[in-house]
């Protein structure tokens, strides 16, 4: 049984927290889209954006410095702010093409994609704690999806294609999270050029795509759709100064301590967290498959903390 670590421990803790606080935006997202009615992409842009607006004024007050980065990582946050960017269309669209469940489990692909390319990336050993947690944590996915034991739905191959895409991005996500962290970038700093290039991107989809796209404004106006409704207005900022902020701080924080592919397999908890949100704020109840799901995903993060000992699962104290 590998050593306890404290700097691990803590990586261990953090990604956990990021977990149970994105889990939360299924709430925000479900009450905006459903009650005002705010297209997925539309919404998606905005979210960004204010999360830009959140941080700027916070860091500004707590850390100026953080605010500024050399030039010669512009190209690299620019990229990593386009594969946010890819990772939030490609959802959406697969969302739309083939439905939530088969979508979700359509992302999760990213814990086998994170072990994959931290495996060829950094060169993250294989072990076999890895592989059997992998294993867990997409069947528990599967579970908690409610997909096994009913006919699967007929999806547009468009539609599959962008779900396997969008875990792949959700993976790249983690990776480049991790090569800032041994650029020596900070994670808020990282976090705040990310959504704003991921906001910028959004933005031009948005205004370019019209009615080709599902979820994209069809014209400029409905980007402003939620027009005088201040609950509404309200909502959305709440979801990305709260959840959004919060979670994906939380995320890249915990890259600092862990490998991208513990990290992608320690969030997969975000299914289990999202059920009891579900259950306890919508009054949705488990099911026996998502019981046991969420069982499944405990037992592979569970496995990797226990059985792991990858000595490159700490990046660097902190």
């Amino acid at each position: 049984m590998a050593a306890t670590n404290p700097a691990q421990a803590r990586g261990y803790l953090i990604a956990a927290l990021s977990a149970a606080v994105l889990s939360t935006t299924a709430v925000f997202i479900r009450h905006l889209t459903g009650t005002h009615h705010l297209l997925p992409l539309v919404l998606a842009f905005w979210r960004d954006l204010f999360v830009v607006c959140t941080l700027v004024p916070a860091l500004l007050f707590v850390r100026p410095d953080l605010l500024f980065v050399e030039r010669r990582h512009l190209g690299f946050l620019a990229g990593y702010g386009l594969v946010l960017f890819l990772f939030n269309s490609l959802w959406t669209s697969s969302v739309a093409l083939t439905g939530a469940a088969l979508a979700t489990v359509l992302v999760y692909c990213s814990t086998a994609f994170g072990v994959l390319l931290g495996w060829w990336w950094f060169a993250e050993r294989m072990s076999g704690a890895k592989v059997l947690a992998t294993v867990c944590t997409l069947g528990g996915c599967t579970l908690v999806a409610g997909i096994l034991g009913r006919t699967a739905p007929r999806a547009e191959v468009a539609g599959v294609l962008a779900g396997i895409a969008s875990g792949l991005c959700y993976a790249l996500y983690g990776l480049f999270g991790r090569a800032a962290s041994k650029r020596g970038l900070d994670p808020w700093t990282t976090l705040l050029y990310t959504f704003g290039y991921a906001a910028a991107f959004l933005l031009a989809l948005n205004l370019a795509a019209g009615s080709r796209i599902p979820g994209c404004a069809v014209r400029p106006a409905e980007l402003f759709s939620l027009g005088t409704s201040a609950s509404g207005w309200a909502f959305l900022f709440a979801l990305a100064a709260g959840p959004t902020l919060v979670g994906f701080g939380l995320y890249n924080v915990s890259l600092a301590y862990l490998p991208s592919s513990v990290v992608n397999l320690v969030v997969t908890l975000e299914p289990v967290f999202t059920a009891v949100t579900a259950y306890l704020v919508l009054g949705e109840r488990l099911t026996g498959k998502q019981l046991a799901g969420s069982a499944l995903i405990l037992l592979g993060v569970l496995c990797l903390r226990l059985f792991d000992e990858s000595p490159s699962a700490v990046v660097r104290e902190v």
